[in-house]
């Protein structure tokens, strides 16, 4: 084998690992004799807007039956809690993993703080707008005191306690009455699911 070969061999060697690394990060290697073309550019955008798109209408009704579906999704029994685990439909197996699923949006799932900030996801409501689906969420702190919980809806006239689901750590998937989010000054804020109908 000629040093001519060995050397040619060692470059195209050296592009295609320069060429794999660079579509690990998302992003493609040309030669310097080419250029991108607007018909090279789509791929890149719809890989992006496939994390980040809006996800398709679900009605609420839909959206509380896929939450009632963990209960018991685990050999009949509810989906354990981890924020380093999916469950077999690849959604997080934490809070917002847990609310992504029911909503549809994409895998394995926003975290919390996305959740609240991200308005292609949601909007801030007043707590007396609050309608089955719609999100309390608590995006402060660290991973260790944010969460997020599904309203379904108030307990009584009252309105001092509603029937939620959650994912929590150390239980799994839940369906109880909370009281997050209705004492004055709370961390829980009320969200409205952008692609939630009626």
């Amino acid at each position: 084998m000629s040093l001519t070969s060995l050397s040619r061999r060692a470059r195209i060697s050296l592009a295609a690992t320069a060429a794999g690394s660079a579509a690990v990060l998302g992003f493609a290697v040309l030669p310097s004799s080419a250029t991108a073309t607007p018909a090279e550019k789509p791929a890149v955008s719809a890989a992006k807007s496939d994390k980040v798109g809006k996800a398709d209408a679900i009605t609420r009704a839909q959206m509380l039956e896929r939450a009632a579906t963990w209960l018991t999704a685990n050999n009949g029994a509810q989906v354990p809690y981890s924020q380093t685990q999916t469950w077999s439909d690849g959604y997080r197996q934490d809070c917002s993993g847990y609310v992504s699923m029911t909503l549809g949006l994409w895998k394995s799932g926003p975290n919390t703080v996305e959740l609240a900030s991200n308005r292609d996801l949601t909007t801030p409501i007043n707590l007396g707008d609050l309608k089955p689906g719609d999100l309390l969420i608590d995006a402060d702190g660290s991973n260790t005191t944010r969460h997020v919980v599904i309203f379904e809806g108030w307990t009584d006239d009252s309105h001092t306690a509603y029937s939620a689901f959650e994912q929590r750590g150390g239980h799994g998937t839940d369906h109880r009455n909370l009281d997050y989010g209705l004492d004055a000054g709370s961390e829980y804020k009320p969200y409205r699911p952008n692609n939630l109908t009626d």
